[in-house]
């Protein structure tokens, strides 16, 4: 079972995910305020930044924490492609992840999915039973398509891509309260 901490940050509240392994812990989606960060990982090594996309509210805490750790930092390099008034200023990675990709960084194994429509290259990332679904999905809803880089119908295909998931995943949201994919299937009018 995954030991799971929510933070949420930031004027937006985006949730902030660490993930506690057996080698240390791994920190999805950073949005700010790097001490609380730190201060939360309990004297644990930070191994790695997992993006669910680049968006300036998932990424504002990135280089801070990169600074006192030396942490890697994994992005899908289709983000690469957004305007930077979007991110913030340009991108900080070490590390790129695709589709398909199966992982491990701190004793913890991961899938990526690229789920493309929020941004070019969103990211769910699954950890067992876990899904961070950063902005493709939320509880009864879905992210915004109407930014630059944003494309509706490829957020279409990735919510169909979701659909066709057999395995009930807890999906932890950037923004808002947890679900279950069966939930989201049964009631989010956006995956009808």
């Amino acid at each position: 079972m995954l030991n799971i901490t929510t933070l949420p940050l930031g004027y937006l509240q985006t949730n902030c995910y660490i993930l506690r392994g057996a080698d240390g812990c791994l920190v999805i989606d950073p949005a700010t305020q790097a001490s609380t960060i730190l201060d939360a990982l309990n004297g644990q090594p930070l191994v790695a930044i997992l993006l669910t996309h680049g968006h300036f509210d998932h990424v504002g805490a990135v280089r801070d924490l990169v600074a006192e750790t030396g942490c890697r930092v994994f992005l899908c390099p289709e983000e690469l492609s957004m305007p930077r008034n979007l991110t913030a200023g340009e991108l900080y990675y070490t590390d790129t992840y695709a589709d398909g990709d199966e992982i491990t960084l701190a004793g913890l194994t991961f899938t990526v999915l690229h789920t493309p429509g929020h941004t070019p290259g969103s990211v769910c990332l699954c950890f067992q039973n876990a899904m961070f679904s950063g902005d493709t999905l939320f509880a009864g809803s879905i992210g915004r398509t109407d930014f630059p880089g944003s494309d509706s119908a490829k957020m279409k295909a990735s919510l169909r891509r979701l659909v066709r998931l057999e395995r009930n995943f807890t999906v932890y949201p950037g923004h808002g309260e947890s679900t279950t994919l069966d939930e989201e299937k049964r009631y989010n009018p956006f995956l009808r």
